[in-house]
């Protein structure tokens, strides 16, 4: 299954509002290179890629205007299917010069003319007529952005943007900071149409959705109901292609939902029952996939090729079966393959392996500023592969205008050094999670005495009260982030006071008596408590080794844990054998973060409080069961998780807000209480450092991967680079 398919239903095959402060604008500004125009459209060969490569055979006729008609048509692709190996007859262009001078002067406002509302990095294509005017790639109804009205500064055309990732995967950054989606949070977490022009509910059960006419892929092709066709029915419903059945969102009472092309711009999703989970997916930092490139993948699906040339293209793409060519070429969420059409502001011009990735601006992008300027501003985005272990070193060197991954709290006061080297600022921003780190007993580990005791709630509440947070508060923290459950932050509408103080209060003496009426009174001479089967009480802590912040809390909190008679070893090990041991049950407790979205709205759904996912470090098995509906991992029996799950069921087929609330309010009264994460620390800084050029980047924001997309709800589009 494709990785955006499995991202968007947690890996099925084995599966608020801010304070206006948050927002504040920096207007610094400073000298900092200019970097050199871009590459990609200067040479032939580049222009040859942008074309479709079988228009690019086309004979015109002769004559001036003959030429011009074949030249437009390098950016019209054919469809594929039945009309596949055709040429198509290109749209006369009768008066296209005047008709386009019209259309900017009356539909682009502001003072512009209309050759300045085209970048120059387009130029070379639009001078060789391999590429239509702005009019024509944009939507008839384009999404205009009023940046004034948001506290933005209208921006410039141009420049290239670089930024530093730990591996080659990580170019799935650019769909998230991209934040393209057809339906989308803005800064104050509510849901609006983007892609689409418009979109209405019924009863939480029929979704009907209106395309922007004329709204075309990166490769000029048209978006059309079509292509929401082609991802429904045959890459979700074909058995070959999704194995692991639908996503959870496409599912309401466990059924499907009914698909309907209603005209040549609108399509419908009808349940039967309530389905209040499906926009908040469909608005996710890895959203759920409704919509595919139909006329390019349909050359790689065995429905519509030529079973000869599909083997060819097997052969020549190094793919065993064809379900792994289609997979490989249509995958959106880390877009490897630099031929596939994204309607993202940025496309990918590297094919992997690489060390450097390079996304140049979606000359079809649906977005605009007031003044009629096509988003996005800045031309090119360098992503440069990096070990992730000197990505922080690299970003204190200038080697990134905007930089966050890789980097953390704890490389503030290196980076905040960088201002005075290089034409860079800091910038803090508030993360979203609900414990910046956690302490996650695992209920399902292999270790059937220690599986018994962290099930015990006595347990898990001593060993939240031995933790001294206040302490690793200052010491980690500089005092800056706030004692806490794992629980949603202050800036959730559903947050409750006491939910953030369960258990939270440093009380070694409370947490020794629960320990002792547990029945672990005996101690032996180091003073650790005895267990059921005469081992000394020793809890290892494994973590992904990824941040020093986990192991300085560690260091803290096994501290204090000798104070109730626990010794605690710290274990490092890698992101990936991290979360297949915590998945076969070899990790006894791990440290990680809190709940992702410790920002949610009544709306947003509350699986994160439930086992519904396999990397939910305190619960994978019964994570692992709801996810495969019952195929694997184990049926949740400790009755607290039931009733978690129970409510979690009657969320998903409320239709009232209002009880939508309330069951996030009982979620939240269990989980807090009930201490199935140990929560430290919320409310902490995650450092951004930006380019002194860079522009519309706020200075105070959240931070998190949802709701906020990192970067995304933020639109990046909007940031330019200015001059110094």
């Amino acid at each position: 299954m494709r990785r955006a398919y499995r991202r968007a239903c947690a890996t099925r095959n084995s599966a608020e509002e801010t304070d206006p402060p948050l927002h504040a604008l920096t207007r610094r500004r400073s000298t900092f290179p200019r970097p050199r125009q871009a590459d990609g459209f200067q040479d032939a060969e580049a222009q040859r890629r942008f074309r479709h490569q079988r228009m690019g055979t086309a004979i015109p006729r002769r004559g001036r205007r003959g030429c011009i008609v074949a030249a437009r048509s390098w950016w019209r692709p054919p469809r594929v299917g039945p009309t596949f190996g055709r040429c198509q007859r290109a749209t006369p262009l009768i008066s296209r010069r005047t008709v386009l001078g019209l259309m900017a002067s009356a539909v682009l406002p502001g003072t512009l003319h209309a050759g300045d509302l085209e970048p120059q990095f387009l130029q070379p294509l639009l001078k060789a007529l391999a590429l239509p005017a702005l009019s024509e790639r944009l939507p008839k109804n384009p999404r205009v952005l009023n940046l004034a009205a948001m506290g933005r500064q209208p921006g410039q055309y141009g420049g290239t943007l670089r930024t530093i990732i730990g591996s080659q995967k990580d170019i799935r950054m650019m769909t998230i900071y991209g934040y393209a989606r057809l339906v989308g949070y803005d800064q104050k977490l509510n849901l609006q149409a983007d892609i689409l022009e418009s979109f209405e509910v019924a009863d939480d059960r029929v979704f009907t959705f209106k395309i922007r006419e004329g709204h075309k892929w990166s490769d000029g092709s048209l978006l059309t109901p079509e292509d929401f066709r082609y991802c429904w029915e045959d890459v979700w419903l074909n058995d070959e292609l999704s194995q692991g059945g639908l996503a959870p969102a496409l599912l309401a009472d466990g059924k499907p939902p009914r698909f309907e092309i209603v005209d040549a711009l609108t399509v419908r999703y009808s349940w039967d029952a309530p389905n209040p989970d499906f926009l908040p997916k469909l608005a996710a930092a890895s959203p759920l996939s409704l919509v595919l490139p139909a006329a390019y993948l349909k050359q790689f699906h065995k429905k519509y090729q030529d079973p000869f040339r599909l083997a060819g293209l097997m052969e020549e793409n190094r793919a065993k079966k064809w379900t792994l060519l289609h997979i490989r070429m249509s995958r959106q969420y880390r877009p490897e393959n630099p031929e596939l059409p994204t309607l993202d502001p940025w496309r990918n011009r590297t094919k992997p392996p690489a060390e450097q990735f390079v996304f140049e601006r979606n000359p079809f992008f649906h977005r605009i500023d007031e003044n009629g300027r096509q988003l996005p501003y800045v031309d090119r985005i360098v992503m440069n592969v990096s070990s992730s272990a000197i990505i922080s070193a690299k970003t204190g060197a200038g080697e990134s205008d905007l930089q966050c991954m890789g980097i953390d709290f704890s490389d503030y006061s290196f980076l905040k050094d960088a201002e005075k080297r290089y034409p860079v600022k800091m910038h803090l921003w508030k993360r979203t999670q609900g414990s910046r780190l956690a302490l996650l007993p695992n209920l399902n580990c292999a270790d059937q005495v220690w599986r018994g005791l962290f099930r015990d709630v006595r347990v898990r509440r001593a060993l939240s009260l031995a933790v001294h947070r206040r302490e690793i508060n200052m010491a980690v923290f500089y005092g800056l982030a706030q004692e806490s459950a794992d629980t949603v932050l202050p800036e959730s509408p559903l947050y409750r006071p006491e939910f953030a103080k369960a258990w939270v209060t440093y009380d070694p003496d409370q947490a020794n008596a629960l320990l002792d009426e547990v029945g672990l009174q005996a101690r032996d001479d180091d003073g650790l408590r005895i267990l059921p089967d005469g081992r000394p009480a020793q809890i290892v802590v494994e973590t992904a080794g990824e941040s020093t912040l986990e192991t300085d809390a560690l260091e803290l909190i096994s501290d204090h844990w000798r104070q109730i008679g626990i010794a605690l070893f710290i274990r490092t090990s890698q992101r990936d054998i991290f979360r297949s041991r915590a998945l076969g049950g070899q990790i006894m407790m791990s440290m990680w973060s809190g709940i992702d979205n410790g920002v949610p709205t009544a709306d947003m759904n509350p699986y994160q409080l439930a086992p519904t996912i396999d990397d939910q470090l305190q619960w994978p098995l019964w994570g692992a069961h709801y996810l495969s509906r019952g195929r694997l991992g184990e049926a949740p029996d400790l009755p607290p998780v039931v009733e978690l799950m129970t409510l979690l069921k009657r969320w998903n087929a409320s239709t009232e807000a209002t009880e939508r609330a309330e069951i996030w309010n009982s979620m939240l009264s269990i989980y807090t209480d009930q201490v199935f994460s140990i929560g430290t620390v919320n409310g902490t800084y995650q450092p951004v450092l930006a380019s002194s050029r860079l522009r519309n980047l706020p200075d105070k924001a959240l931070y998190g991967y949802d709701p906020t997309a990192y970067f995304g709800v933020y639109m990046p589009d909007t940031f330019w680079l200015g001059e110094s």
